[in-house]
């Protein structure tokens, strides 16, 4: 099936042919549907803190923190592209259609609402003066309908070059000593809760190749007045997808698919793929969020809490599992220790004890507990579900008969199946992505991240090249498979924290506005 051009090709890359083959083999057996048991619910896998309960777990985790390397994490390389859809739409119509449209859609997400507002962007001042530099007049251009001029300065090359950066790049917030960009943001955020005692705030960023010298530019101009500020220094560092995560792309038939030089086409792995820059990580404590999940100065309080919060809770169940594990790990625990043990993994960390685990003897049951708490943990915000896409908080079944936490991403999901469609029916929150990780086992080892992954979690999808239909592979996600046999803790955690920008106009939604 393979040259030696294409082992060369996958060498080159640091993939293996048996590699290329057991994807090509998924193809060919697709992956299954996950197996819902029910949604996690309050009460029932999903914590409600309470306000005492949230002070007391912030004041902890302000009190314990400096005792740890404690590094954010942010998935950056995102292209802002598909942020400006209506607009690519509407550049390409005739200025007759624009017209009908802008006249017919007045809703929020619509062409009408994104100029109707423009003034109100972050992004507006520096779009005026590129225009003012090509002899252009940005509120001539609106009174004339001169509109596909504006969007094109947006978004070219030429001019702003928006649709072909990450959204990290783009211009967020407007504050009286200027606009920000979602990476600085972020750099405010490490500055208050993931800084230690020296003051040191780690942060760390996956980027694509062809961006990251612009992300360290800003960085140099940038950091210093956030630094002085904030009274911090900041330890920033970048990596990138690895190409030996990139998966190989097949047609309907489950043949490699090739372009048209012969060679064969790979593509990236999906964010699943960043399991291995989080692995190469050393940091003890990693909180994980979204590049386009951050809200301007005067919102961040309340998500500071809540954010200290999970992470105080973090520190406080991984203290107590290791307390356990040097028990179990001395091999002679007594029935009431064994049974303590035992209520603690069920009731705070969620891990389910199968019927059979009463009828083991001594050894069997510790055997049974060390294996279940030696491991990654994950307390993981979640927010009410109002609506919004994406992933929720569920218990699923394992081929084994086994009960666990898990996110769980719609596409995961068999809605066919009439009872699997009603048990996601009564789910009551998803998934901002807003987690806190502790990546270390007891003996202060830093785990094997890779060992932890569910390789049956991955997702096929269809696209095309050159006019012909492909078949692409995502690896189990960052924050579902990948995270697949970790420890899982949900937390209920307010709206406030979700504050994504999936759409340009979103820049204009009240979190994202100055007073």
């Amino acid at each position: 099936m393979f040259t030696k051009y294409d082992t060369s090709q996958m060498a080159a890359k640091g993939i293996e042919a048996d590699q290329v083959q057991a994807q090509i083999n998924s193809f060919m057996a697709g992956f299954p549907f996950i197996n819902l048991v029910a949604p996690a619910t309050p009460g029932k896998g999903l914590h409600q803190l309470t306000i005492n309960g949230i002070t007391e777990l912030d004041t902890y985790f302000n009190e314990q923190s400096k005792q740890y390397s404690i590094l954010k994490f942010v998935p950056a390389s995102g292209a802002a592209s598909r942020m400006f859809k209506h607009l690519f739409e509407f550049r390409q119509k005739n200025s007759a259609a624009q017209s009908k449209e802008l006249e017919s859609d007045k809703s929020f997400n619509s062409v009408h609402h994104f100029f109707k507002y423009l003034e109100h962007f972050a992004f507006y001042k520096c779009l005026k003066e590129s225009l003012a530099k090509k002899g252009a007049d940005i509120e001539n251009l609106m009174l004339t309908h001169q509109y596909n001029t504006i969007i094109d300065e947006l978004l070219d090359e030429n001019g702003l070059n928006y649709a072909n950066l990450p959204k990290g790049l783009l211009l967020f917030h407007e504050y009286p000593n200027g606009a920000r960009v979602a990476m600085e943001e972020h750099l405010v955020e490490a500055a208050v809760y993931a800084n230690d005692e020296e003051h040191l705030s780690k942060i760390h960023f996956t980027v694509s190749p062809e961006h990251q010298s612009k992300f360290e530019e800003i960085l140099a101009t940038r950091r210093i007045a956030i630094e002085k500020e904030y009274k911090t220094q900041f330890k920033v560092s970048f990596s990138q997808q690895k190409p030996a995560t990139d998966t190989i792309a097949v047609t309907e038939e489950n043949e490699p698919f090739r372009n048209q030089d012969g060679s064969l086409l790979f593509r990236p792995g999906g964010h699943g793929a960043l399991i291995y820059n989080l692995n190469d990580l050393d940091n003890e404590i990693i909180f994980i969020k979204n590049i386009d999940n951050i809200v301007p100065d005067r919102l961040r309080n309340e998500t500071y809490l809540y954010k200290k919060a999970i992470g105080g809770l973090l520190i406080k169940l991984q203290n107590q599992t290791f307390e356990f594990l040097d028990i179990l790990d001395v091999g002679n625990v007594n029935e009431k220790t064994l049974s303590l043990i035992a209520d603690f993994a069920y009731r705070e960390l969620n891990i389910d004890i199968p019927d059979a685990y009463h009828g083991y003897d001594e050894m069997e049951k510790i055997d049974f507990l060390f294996n279940k708490l030696n491991r990654p943990i994950r307390v993981c915000g979640m927010v009410k579900n109002e609506g919004e896409p994406g992933g929720g908080p569920f218990w699923v079944m394992n081929e084994n008969g086994e009960k666990s936490l898990q996110i769980v991403e719609s596409s995961q999901i068999d809605f066919s199946d009439h009872e699997q469609k009603e048990i996601v029916s009564r789910a009551t929150h998803f998934n901002p992505v807003d987690l806190v990780c502790g990546v270390y086992d007891f003996n202060g080892e830093k785990f094997d991240l890779l060992e932890f992954v569910d390789p049956s979690t991955g997702f096929i999808s269809y696209k095309s090249k050159d006019g012909k239909t492909l078949k692409a592979m995502e690896l189990p996600g960052l924050w579902n498979g990948s995270m697949a046999d970790w420890i899982t803790i949900f937390i209920e955690a307010p709206i406030i924290t979700f504050n994504p920008v999936k759409t340009v106009n979103d820049l204009l939604r009240p979190q994202h506005q100055p007073e």
